[in-house]
């Protein structure tokens, strides 16, 4: 038996699909590998999400060119990712695409090309690379795959395995690179992810069945193909044939349905085959539209049929266009002056901004500061770098400052800012407070750079700490957490640890607190009662007199205080 050396766009997509697929089955255990103990610990989910946007990006189209597959996926990817193991995944699927970029097949070197291409993509998209991280294990494994293929160059499958040994040999050796998560019994939950992901992709190419999930979209009763045939530069095939495959035929299984797509790829391109048993939804421009139905007959019955001739379609068009072009021609000098005057009438402002914030009391805040538009998201759902990106695009500004409000959102930010086509300055607010800071900094009359400066030193000039429940039993900087566990966060360390939120209240705030410090400002979320936060404040009030306090509704929710002080 012959093994299979090279992977065309099918089968990649195939391999895509079955890496969401487990990522999706495993999103939890992972999840639960985060250091910290928290509730919204989320590497897991935020990866899922991520692979789902690429899932959706490739799984109504059936492309036989692997670079051209690559492509859409990475921008599946980048339109979804989220948090930083989400953005750093899409990088590497992204660096993936222009290894590989330009073959319609890939073979050993070629796989092994893509996987250095998405290393060294990933690490350029971080500033301050850490190791014993995802990113520690795909330059690894793509550091392996790269000295393997020199002494085999012609095996594939040989690779594939080499790629899952290195990958869990590294990934087994992150704990004695990073201090917390040996102290903490886990491996690094995104390296665990990406591993996950690529042991999909093993299996999908050795014709193993990854059981399908929530990850696997593109279901005929919900999905919507738009074939724009004026698009086309050439028509290569002139039927553009669409039915629907019901009630189907005794002993047809899901290969036969896949059999059936391959099929269509011979005798046609733009092939979507796309549902379950109970529906499948077809769609293929062919120059033998009989081929086509008798295929599909060979699954089940067909309803809904509606063939185009699309030659015949460009032949109409190009006689209306004809007939209009003088009209339009006419109407050409009306239509640019009126833009022109629009446009003068609607110049871009100078300065926009928009915010990150989860919590009904921290939205209005930014609102009542002139933040022109809240992205929802945050500590338990990070926004993905289109969420942002299209806030940046809906704020009618030259320069348009982002406030992430969360260190797991920064990375995201950046990238839309990377994209954006307006001047954006992201700013590095790890939470709401700082966010507010800096928005209380902002002065209209300065230059971008000025306000930049003097935001970002507003922010850091905020100290926080936050309270939350641990969600299981853990060891982190050498104290004994169980669950249930009220915890106090302060610069990124566990502070304080007990059995009362008031307690821990009490004790964190005086951690937080320094001298000079002039204000305090206690921010209660949604699962804390106004009269107990008005009762810790003026606690707090009494054992620091001389500062400033004051309590305000945010909303959050999971985390039963934000404390500030500056």
């Amino acid at each position: 038996m012959s093994q299979q050396t090279t992977i065309d766009g099918l089968l990649l997509k195939e391999m895509i699909i079955a890496g969401a697929n487990l990522l999706e089955q495993n999103r939890e255990a992972i999840d639960a590998l985060n250091v910290f103990p928290v509730p919204d610990g989320d590497t897991g989910t935020n990866m899922s999400l991520t692979m789902k946007s690429t899932v959706r990006e490739i799984a109504a189209h059936d492309v036989p060119s692997a670079s051209k597959l690559a492509d859409m996926a990475a921008r599946g990817a980048l339109k979804g990712a989220r948090g930083n193991s989400g953005v750093i995944l899409s990088q590497i699927l992204r660096g993936f695409a222009r290894g590989i970029d330009g073959n319609d097949t890939i073979d050993a070197a070629l796989f092994a090309k893509g996987l250095r291409s998405g290393a060294d993509t990933a690490y350029k998209a971080v500033m301050k690379p850490k190791e014993g991280t995802i990113l520690t294990v795909i330059r690894v494994i793509a550091e392996d795959s790269a000295r393997y293929v020199i002494k085999h160059p012609d095996n594939l499958p040989g690779l594939l395995d080499k790629v899952i040994r290195s990958g869990e040999s590294i990934l087994a050796k992150t704990p004695d690179m990073l201090p917390a998560l040996k102290q903490a019994g886990v491996v690094d939950s995104g390296g665990q992810g990406l591993l996950t992901v690529l042991r999909g992709w093993r299996a999908a190419f050795n014709g193993e069945k990854i059981e399908e999930t929530a990850a696997n979209v593109g279901a005929a009763a919900t999905f919507e193909f738009e074939d724009d045939h004026d698009s086309l530069e050439e028509i290569k095939f002139k039927y553009c044939t669409e039915f629907i495959i019901q009630e189907m035929n005794p002993g047809v299984t899901e290969d036969d349905v896949n059999r059936f797509r391959t099929r269509l790829t011979r005798i046609g391109d733009c092939v979507v085959v796309v549902g379950d048993f109970s529906l499948v939804k077809v769609h293929v421009h062919t120059n033998e539209p009989g081929k086509a139905l008798q295929y599909a007959c060979e699954l089940g019955e067909l309803v809904n049929l509606k063939i185009d001739n699309m030659a015949e379609e460009r032949r109409e068009r190009l006689r209306q266009a004809e007939e209009a072009q003088k009209a339009a021609e006419q109407k050409r000098a009306q239509e640019e002056q009126a833009a022109q005057q629009a446009q003068s009438e609607e110049e871009l402002k100078e300065y926009g901004m928009v915010a990150v914030s989860l919590g009904e009391g921290f939205s209005s805040i930014f609102s009542d500061l002139g933040v022109d538009h809240i992205v929802e998201g945050g500590q338990t759902m990070n926004p993905s770098i289109e969420d942002i990106l299209e806030a940046v695009s809906g704020v009618g500004a030259r320069t348009v400052f982002v406030l992430p409000n969360n260190s797991n959102v920064i990375l995201a930010a950046s990238q839309a800012a990377e994209l954006s086509e307006r001047e954006v300055i992201v700013l590095p607010t790890k939470n709401v407070a700082m966010g507010i800071g800096a928005v209380i900094a902002f002065n209209p009359e300065a230059t971008p750079e000025e306000n930049r400066e003097a935001m970002t030193a507003a922010a850091e000039q905020v100290k926080t700490g936050q309270i939350t429940f641990a969600v299981r039993d853990t060891v982190f900087e050498d104290k004994e957490i169980k669950e249930g566990d009220i915890i106090g966060i302060h610069n990124g360390r566990i502070e304080v640890v007990g059995q009362s939120i008031h307690d821990i209240a009490i004790e964190l705030t005086q951690h937080v607190v320094e001298d000079g410090d002039a204000l305090i400002t206690i921010y209660y979320g949604q699962d804390t009662e106004q009269e107990d936060a008005d009762a810790l404040g003026e606690e707090v009030a009494e054992l620091f007199p001389d500062l400033d306090v004051e309590v305000q509704y945010g909303g959050q929710p999971l985390y039963y205080y934000l404390i500030s002080a500056e």
